[in-house]
């Protein structure tokens, strides 16, 4: 465990670095949107493609992988908007609630801290998560916030489509997606880019880890300043706590409930594979779902709390889930 510890604890590092810089003032607010630009349009986009280029394809896009994850995260959004909704929690804050649970940091976290702790094979699993999360998971999320709207069903199928309609934009203009796309373009063609052309890459890639994990604490801390900032109402620990914990503790132990009876049912999925599906789903809450949250009018504290605590509490809860499947 302490072993694992060791390993984990200068990527949380990061993270606090960054949250404490932007809760100080040392990192102006406004200089964190640039902050996360660079690394959404640059560095990770860098990373993703160089590790989709050098990444067998099967690797890539396994068919095991894709039912396995796509269950479980199911499973985790139903489980989630079930326990959440009530007199106070409507559909809107209910979906992205569950899209918090169910959506790991697998971009800005999971990818450098998985190659690090399982080696390069784990790259091929957790980018193909990201891809679901962002196509799959996200879209059906934005479509159930969509049922909050009062009014005639022919009107909410309306909203629903129109939510679906803006998500698939959204997918289309994000970069990640197409660098993995363009990666595993280039792996199956077996081209190779002139050299100057990969240095540059490989510069771009070699920053995103860093600058991706301090982006994350300065998101987290600039979500609570700006959720302060609005005098919202007291948000009470049970319609957070219980959210945080259902991504840290149900989210992996779910994977590795519907990663065994796949397996027990014939499904070729392998234990490798396997691990890092549990290991993606013990992560903390992807940041980038506040924001999200932000634009279809959802309660962005309420997001950002379940973020900053698993954001916290996965330090131990990730390294205890490392230790277990070591």
């Amino acid at each position: 465990m302490l072993q694992i510890i060791l390993i984990t604890f200068p990527f949380f590092a990061l993270v606090l670095a960054g949250y404490v810089a932007a809760r100080r003032a040392m990192l102006p607010l406004e200089a964190v949107t640039g902050l996360n630009s660079y690394v959404l349009f640059f560095a990770l986009p860098c990373m993703l493609y160089r590790f989709g280029a050098t990444t067998p394809l099967a690797q890539l896009f396994n068919p095991a992988v894709f039912v396995t994850y796509l269950v479980c995260s199911l499973l985790v959004v139903a489980l989630t908007v079930s326990l959440s909704r009530n007199a106070r929690i409507g559909w809107n804050d209910a979906a992205f609630g569950a899209l918090v649970a169910a959506f790991p940091n697998t971009g800005f976290m999971g990818v450098p801290l998985l190659v690090v702790l399982l080696g390069a094979r784990a790259a091929g699993p957790t980018i193909f998560t990201i891809g679901m999360d962002m196509v799959i998971t996200s879209s059906l999320c934005i479509a159930l916030s969509r049922l909050h709207d009062a009014g005639a069903a022919s009107d909410n199928a309306r909203s629903v489509r129109l939510a679906l309609r803006n998500a698939i934009k959204a997918v289309l203009k994000n970069p990640l997606p197409w660098a993995i796309l363009l990666g595993a373009t280039v792996s199956a063609m077996a081209l190779e880019l002139p050299a100057p052309l990969i240095k540059t890459l490989d510069l771009l890639a070699d920053s995103a880890s860093p600058v991706a994990l301090f982006t994350i604490g300065a998101v987290l801390a600039r979500s609570q300043l700006m959720a302060a900032r609005g005098h919202q109402a007291p948000i009470r620990m049970r319609d957070y706590v219980p959210i945080a914990c259902i991504k840290l503790l149900a989210h992996p132990l779910l994977m590795l409930l519907v990663g065994e009876t796949a397996i027990r049912l014939g499904l070729p999925l392998e234990r490798f594979a396997l691990k890092v599906l549990v290991l993606v789903a013990a992560l903390p809450s992807a940041s980038n779902v506040s924001m999200l949250a932000e634009r279809f009018g959802a309660d962005t504290g309420r997001i950002a709390r379940i973020i900053l605590v698993s954001t916290a509490a996965a330090f131990l809860t990730f390294s205890l889930a490392v230790t277990l499947l070591k």
